[in-house]
């Protein structure tokens, strides 16, 4: 997962969420690392 310029990997532990136009859901120490704790929704790519 990369936002901002920072880069982290991430296991996929579920589905979800089941929110139309989503398609992942960060834990908190996740988007902590990437620095977009007050950014809410991002967009984000997944390879």
């Amino acid at each position: 997962m990369s936002y901002g310029g920072r880069s982290i990997q991430c296991r996929v532990n579920d589905r979800g969420p089941f929110i139309r136009g989503r398609i992942v859901d960060l834990s908190v120490p996740a988007a902590r690392a990437l620095g977009m704790m007050s950014a809410g929704v991002v967009r984000v790519s997944v390879e």
